[in-house]
């Protein structure tokens, strides 16, 4: 039997690429309610942020989160909004590291690099399809999380391959490892501090590696966060030549009724203030993009809790977002990843 021919009107299919997605935590489209709404319903819905039975979260999640925290948070988001480009800047700097990594990777011509977003809009799903059809028949997923955990990194695989299982005809996947300690990364955070110290007119006594929380039950469970934001932590003050009195870790952005993991970094400034320390500075390791959480939650809140309790000289020190010390970060992780494949 011969093979039936072809349709002189079938599509080509492109191929011989291979896809590099970047892809962040994630951002609401807007501030107004039905955003905020739209943007935590997603996020805290994910089995893997809560890990309670839906039949104890649920009534409280629908019955009063998702109608009192939307407003609040909105707010905050307000704060901080890009309102040249009428969106979060979490959005635009990872936009802007896709971009700049396409250029840098500009010698391998068959690779391409896209974003996406966890939550919200790009999402992976669109993107892995916007790949495959550029002609990507491999694409690495980069989590942007530079310690693991099941809550973030383990959320963007999961998503991933949620998203293949629709596809007849699949790409090959390779999933980014943690680079908690990674010598690039611990070189461009130990530049980072010493960079914004430099244009201070006060030394700090302190400095805080503050790291987003999770609940000490994830830790328990086996999440190997903790262990991760804790090499970060040694092999940076090793890079500064810093003792763990002058650069300590903690740990923020906790909320509901269970412990998380400790110190906390609210109270560590409160307590750092009350004993009389004046001046301290404090850098957001585990966030590759400034953020709500670093924006408001640390430049903010922190600062006026340490002001408020005695403090008298208080510095947030970016982010890498998309310096060229921030982009050196991914290049180097990517470039790791793409061996074999370019």
């Amino acid at each position: 039997m011969k093979n039936a021919a072809m349709p002189d009107n079938h599509p080509r299919v492109k191929h011989g690429k291979v896809g590099v997605l970047l892809v962040n935590l994630g951002t609401p489209d807007g501030t107004d309610y039905k955003s905020m709404r739209r943007y935590l319903k997603e996020f805290l819905t994910d089995k893997r942020v809560i890990e309670w039975s839906r039949f104890f979260w649920y009534p409280i999640l629908f019955g009063i989160v998702l109608n009192t925290r939307p407003g609040r948070v909105g707010k905050a988001y307000q704060s901080i909004w890009n309102n040249e480009k009428n969106e979060s800047f979490l959005r635009t700097y990872t936009r802007s590291q896709s971009d700049i990594l396409a250029e840098r990777l500009k010698d391998h011509e068959n690779v391409v690099v896209d974003w996406g977003m966890r939550y919200g809009q790009p999402s992976i799903a669109s993107k892995l399809d916007a790949l495959k059809e550029q002609g990507c028949e491999k694409i690495v997923i980069f989590p942007l999380y530079p310690q693991y955990a099941a809550s973030t990194t383990a959320t963007v695989n999961d998503k991933a391959f949620d998203a293949l299982q629709k596809m007849r005809w699949q790409p090959a996947i390779r999933t980014v490892p943690p680079y908690h300690d990674d010598p690039t990364y611990i070189d461009a955070l130990a530049h980072s501090i010493t960079e914004k110290l430099a244009t201070l007119d006060w030394e700090p006594e302190v400095v805080l590696t503050s790291f987003h929380g999770i609940p000490k039950s994830y830790f328990e469970a086996g999440d190997p966060y903790y262990c991760h934001c804790q090499k970060t932590g040694r092999l940076l003050r090793e890079k500064l030549g810093w003792d763990e009195k002058k650069l300590q870790i903690t740990f923020q952005s906790r909320f509901g009724p269970e412990e998380w993991l400790q110190p906390y970094t609210d109270k560590t400034v409160e307590k750092l203030a009350k004993e009389g320390v004046k001046k301290i500075a404090v850098i957001n390791p585990g966030f590759v993009s400034d953020c709500l959480e670093t924006l408001e939650e640390i430049a903010v809140e922190a600062a006026e809790t340490f002001h408020h309790n005695g403090g008298e000289n208080f510095a947030h020190i970016p982010c890498l977002n998309d310096t060229p010390a921030g982009i050196n970060v991914l290049e180097t992780v990517v470039r790791r990843e793409l061996q074999g494949w370019v």
